[in-house]
């Protein structure tokens, strides 16, 4: 079964761009949040992290910060 994914992002993030394309091109779903128009995601990435830094990943639970491509893929089981 897929693992539920999530991605704390902002539109403008080159690293969020690319991560996102990531998934697509290997068929991850993912729950994507555009913390920079809604406070309660942002707060809760900040909650998550402790910092403002984006792309951040919540793959079931497992907290991910940046584009780290070999974290996502053995989080991911790939």
């Amino acid at each position: 079964m897929a693992k539920k994914v999530k991605i704390y992002s902002t539109p403008t993030c080159p690293w969020c761009i690319r991560v996102k394309q990531f998934l697509k091109e290997n068929n991850i779903v993912f729950e994507d949040y555009d913390v920079s128009s809604d406070p309660a995601k942002a707060e809760e990435m900040v909650k998550k992290t402790g910092q403002m830094g984006v792309p951040v990943l919540d793959i079931e639970g497992e907290i991910i910060v940046g584009f780290d491509k070999e974290k996502i893929k053995a989080s991911l089981g790939f």
